[in-house]
């Protein structure tokens, strides 16, 4: 079977929500990612085969086929380039890469752009569904779909206080996690870890012009007491917004190519795709998935977890990743070693190739050569993708 290669991967600083990102229209955020692929690659446009744009909330300034609009805005593609937009929950972007991938690896494309965006901002979690049920255009749960799950309202945060609770995480461990995370994160940043993997974008505060490079929700004085004394978000619960992902504005993309684009282009790949899967489960508990898709990743692509230099585990909530480490008995040290979305912000439909950006980057800068990237998402599905760094 053809093989696909990472050729580039990049991504946006994070935006807090109201930052610094805030005044960008998320077309014009999601053009500023692919615009460096562009760059970074030297590829002209007729190159391109197709662009693969996740993002969740497909309503305002994010309807009307986002990724399309994205390409139109941008200054290296344009009109004769073609665009789709996908939602697969927060592993968007991650199912992007894999799209990208599929299409490269079938033989039916050979330049993809897989790319992400979300104004967290600008189109408010939710909004979507929100909207419409205000207005009194109907629920997104159907009479069949009620008949099957009686009085179950679907709450990512419910299914994160059920993992912490069903796999014995204290109100402490979760703190503490999230404490690491932040460590880590300003650790990566003062180092200039992110630096090949971060582009700038230009805008406009009180001072003036100033280009955005460093990630806004990263807690630098970011303490245990500090983490601990953060309100809880349900009375009997262990979770709070500080082990929670956050709200975030940002874009990303990753260029996959085929061994004959790289000929042709004369291209540098940083990784080959080594396996794609994804799985889905309980929808209720939701965020566990991961756990279980890892399992068949690695039986699928005969490999242990053992055999993997580096995870990026995205930290949607605290229990997600300590529970991926309990199930697979995996090395703490190799997990989100720049730190995670509790730090960095989640912005959605951006995450996946945003992850896959950091992963790729820190599998080169550390000479290591498997990573592993899975996403827990809505619905109680779940995207693993491992990568061979080259």
């Amino acid at each position: 079977m053809p093989e696909a290669y990472i050729v580039e991967a990049v991504r946006t600083a994070g935006g807090r929500r109201g930052g610094r990102l805030a005044g960008v229209h998320p077309v014009d955020l999601a053009a500023r990612s692919l615009d460096a692929i562009m760059e970074r690659s030297g590829l002209e446009a007729k190159a391109v085969d197709d662009v693969v744009m996740g993002c969740v909330s497909q309503g305002g300034e994010q309807a009307m086929q986002v990724g399309r609009h994205a390409v139109l805005a941008s200054k290296h593609l344009g009109e004769g380039v073609p665009a789709v937009t996908i939602d697969r929950q927060c592993g968007s972007s991650q199912q992007a890469i894999q799209f990208a991938a599929q299409a490269v690896m079938s033989g039916t494309q050979d330049v993809v752009i897989a790319a992400g965006v979300e104004s967290m901002s600008r189109v408010p979690m939710g909004s979507t569904a929100m909207f419409h049920m205000k207005e009194g255009l109907g629920n997104y749960k159907s009479p069949g779909l009620e008949e099957k799950y009686p009085g179950i309202q679907w709450s990512q945060f419910m299914g994160a206080e059920m993992i912490a609770q069903k796999h014995g995480f204290s109100k402490d461990d979760l703190d503490r996690f999230a404490l690491s995370s932040h460590q880590k994160a300003i650790e990566a940043t003062k180092s200039g870890a992110f630096e090949n993997e971060i582009v700038g974008v230009e805008i406009e505060t009180p001072e003036g012009e100033e280009c955005h490079t460093v990630d806004e929700g990263i807690r630098f004085d970011a303490t245990l007491d500090s983490i601990a004394g953060v309100k809880l978000l349900s009375p009997e619960g262990k979770i709070t917004a500080a082990s929670s992902s956050q709200i975030c504005d940002g874009s990303s993309a990753v260029l996959v190519v085929s061994e004959q684009a790289l000929k042709d282009y004369g291209l540098t790949p940083l990784a080959r795709i080594h396996n794609l899967t994804v799985t889905a489960g309980d929808p209720v508990i939701m965020l566990e998935e991961p756990l279980f898709a890892t399992d068949r990743a690695l039986q699928r692509a005969g490999m242990n977890i053992g055999d993997i230099d580096l995870y990026e585990v995205n930290e949607a909530f605290a229990p997600v990743p300590l529970a991926w480490l309990k199930h697979l008995d995996a090395d703490p040290a190799k997990l989100n070693v720049n730190g995670g979305a509790i730090a960095l912000g989640h912005p959605l439909g951006a995450s996946g190739t945003k992850l896959m950006a950091t992963l790729v980057h820190a599998l080169k800068a550390r000479g290591k050569k498997y990573g592993l990237q899975t996403m827990c998402e809505g619905g109680g599905v779940a995207n693993v993708t491992i990568v061979e760094a080259l």
